[in-house]
């Protein structure tokens, strides 16, 4: 099989070299150049013709989302990672550079103490997300209609299950997992809640601090409902959506009549912290078969564990189907192993994810449906 063949741009020397090390110790992978700024790594794309592209946020001549915007004018498929730093502005730039089509991001290491740190960093999150998005972009080019890889196919998986294994009692709470591609999926999905939701929502998009916030702060100008990073205690109420705050786990837990958030500093599992598989089972032990659980585009598998907790505890998983994803690890583990009950487009999933909470919101009595006042997990 042919190497992966990577750009890198970056207007730091040091930061090109580490990247370019780090990279070429990975046999699949091939440094196919690199460029000081923008406008000369569009200049050597076509003689190149790189598979991924690494991109800094911030440069000279041509910035990052300058530099992006082009690419995709050229190529609206190829990859596109950016490099960013933690900082408040780069956090902002890499959200604006995901919105207009980057496939995904990797944040700078800082106070590592030594180059060769860095680059162990930078190989760990780095070379998962090229090799996946590479996997992903092949797949796709290589599909042909009516596979499985087709939103044909998606669509019809969709209508075979929509009506499977609905439960007869209501839903509670929605607890939702995403991880690549994950910010462009919820700005698709939760701005698309009507404001009279009748249970709260608990997010986990693996990001790390500074990001949660600023996405929380984004998707809450969009949308109808109040949407929060969030917060140890916060009181869960319909209508409400939480999402987990970078690098802590969140969780759920039932205090007499309400649920509260708990936020710990557990390790990291799946890599990740905040991580789905702890939500979702925090979700299962206190809501049971109440939950509606919704696995959304993302590398990996994290959410599958805590996705089989969901289902043992009689609650509901729908997922994303493979063509609306950036990259079908997390929900398309969840969906091979038998646990979905559904897999939707990313058009369609919020419409059936309100589906189901609201079929199940008829069944009770309009004011019990909105008190916010939580039975006991069925189990």
């Amino acid at each position: 099989m042919a190497p992966i063949r990577v750009l890198v741009v970056d207007d730091s020397v040091v930061v090109r070299k580490v990247l370019c090390d780090a990279l070429a110790t990975d046999p699949e992978i091939e440094i196919a150049g690199s460029a000081a700024d923008g406008s000369i790594a569009l200049s050597k794309m076509a003689l190149l013709k790189p598979d991924v592209v690494t991109l800094d946020v911030e440069m000279p001549v041509r910035s990052g989302i300058e530099t992006l915007i082009e690419i995709r004018k050229l190529n609206p498929k190829l990859p596109v990672i950016m490099f960013s730093s933690l900082t408040e502005r780069g956090a902002a730039i890499t959200l604006d550079a995901l919105a207009l089509g980057a496939s995904d991001y990797v944040t700078q290491p800082h106070s590592t103490g030594s180059l060769e740190e860095t680059r162990k960093r930078i190989q760990h999150e780095l070379i998962p997300r090229v090799k996946a998005l590479c996997r992903e972009a092949k797949k796709i080019a290589e599909s042909p209609p009516g596979s499985k890889c087709a939103k044909t196919e998606v669509n019809r998986v969709a209508r075979e299950r929509k009506q499977t294994n609905l439960s007869s009692g209501r839903i509670e709470v929605v607890a939702i997992g995403a991880s690549t591609g994950g910010p462009n999926a919820l700005a698709a999905i939760l701005p698309a809640i009507r404001k009279d939701f009748p249970v709260p929502i608990v997010v986990v998009q693996h990001m790390p601090p500074l990001f949660t916030r600023l996405l929380a702060e984004r998707l809450q100008k969009q949308s109808a409902i109040q949407i929060r990073e969030g917060t140890e205690g916060a009181v869960l109420k319909v209508g409400d959506a939480w999402i987990a705050p970078g690098d802590f786990h969140m969780t759920v837990q039932r205090n007499e009549r309400v649920v509260k958030l708990v936020m710990t500093k557990e390790p990291p599992e799946n890599s990740c912290r905040p991580a789905v598989d702890v939500l979702f089972r925090s979700v299962a032990r206190t809501y049971g078969a109440t939950a509606l659980g919704v696995v959304l585009t993302g590398m990996g598998s994290d959410g599958l564990s805590g996705a089989k907790q969901l289902k043992a505890a009689g609650g509901q998983i729908v997922v994303q189907g493979e063509a609306s994803s950036i990259v079908w690890g997390m929900p398309g583990q969840v969906a091979s192993a038998g646990l979905a009950d559904g897999v939707y487009g990313l058009e369609e999933i919020m419409g059936e994810v309100e589906r189901r909470v609201m079929k199940s919101a008829s069944k009770e009595e309009h004011g019990e449906a909105r008190t916010g006042h939580l039975c006991q997990p069925k189990y």
